[in-house]
């Protein structure tokens, strides 16, 4: 019974969704690393901001495929520095499924808080503010 339900949620949709992603982002975020391990804080600050003030002046509600690697290779350095955890590919994935709308599952200790800043960041970018109201 486990095995079918097993094999139903790694079915082979989940599977070219991870793969999709993985090929659309995760090429372009590992290239980018080198070059953003080598910014400076300030200059870190002053893309992501100039970045954030291009959407908003223009009214965009949907980062560029380049963004969305670019963001999330300057957030991996960004951890790294600030609390010495680098996102693994799995939770690069998993954070831009979640930017996507999507249910990600992710194991215990597999890093499901350091992934969930991904569409954090994503959704900064954008102005994007929740709606969540809090008691």
């Amino acid at each position: 019974m486990f095995e079918k339900i097993n094999n139903f949620f790694s079915s082979k949709k989940n599977s070219n969704l991870i793969k999709e992603i993985s090929d659309k982002y995760l090429n372009n975020i590992n290239q980018l690393e080198a070059d953003i391990s080598n910014l400076p804080k300030e200059e870190m600050t002053h893309k992501i901001e100039n970045l954030k003030q291009n959407y908003i002046s223009n009214q965009k509600d949907e980062l560029s495929d380049e963004d969305i690697s670019f963001v999330c290779a300057l957030l991996r350095e960004v951890s790294k520095r600030t609390i010495e955890l680098r996102h693994y590919d799995s939770q690069i994935i998993g954070g831009i499924a979640l930017y996507h709308g999507f249910v990600a599952e992710m194991k215990t200790g597999e890093g499901k808080t350091l992934a969930a800043t991904i569409p954090i960041i994503l959704n900064y970018v954008l102005n994007k503010k929740s709606s969540f109201n809090y008691c």
